[in-house]
């Protein structure tokens, strides 16, 4: 049997949790997530703990943020007025909005807190600043060409 290597199309089945044990995606129930080793297409952390594993084989791994979603950064969070918000939008804490950067893209928002003039959104990923844990299964190896 042969190893998952890069440039190699892998499908897993996996839970991911944070480390409390608190569940934040599963394959279960749907098919099994599908990347190319090595192609930037999962998190680095993740892609680096499914390279040589074989068909069959599971594991528990702990990904680190840094390898992950990154530190928290406190630089994406920022107050807005309530007034920059669309009227007919009316904010509650926990709300995804999206804003646009001057160069026309979109970036996710999340209300972290509503007072009467301002809002505070967050930027970063709703994932950033945490370790992840993941249940993995190797389920098929497409080796690469």
């Amino acid at each position: 049997m042969s190893e998952a290597k890069s440039g190699d199309t892998v499908r897993i089945n996996y839970t991911g949790t944070l480390t409390d044990g608190t569940m934040f995606d599963s394959s279960e129930g749907r098919e099994p997530l599908e990347f190319q080793l090595g192609a930037g297409q999962i998190i680095s952390g993740l892609d680096r703990e499914v390279e040589g594993m074989k068909v069959g084989d599971r594991q528990t791994v702990t990904v680190p943020a840094e390898q992950a979603y990154g530190p928290h950064d406190a630089a994406k969070v920022q107050k807005v007025p309530r007034a920059a918000l669309p009227p007919e939008i009316e904010p509650q804490q926990g709300m995804q909005l999206q804003a646009r950067t001057p160069q026309g893209g979109q970036v996710p928002l999340v209300v972290t807190a509503v007072e009467a003039e301002e809002i505070t959104v967050d930027a970063n990923h709703p994932l950033a600043g945490q370790d992840l844990v993941f249940d993995i299964e190797v389920v098929e190896i497409v080796k690469a060409a």
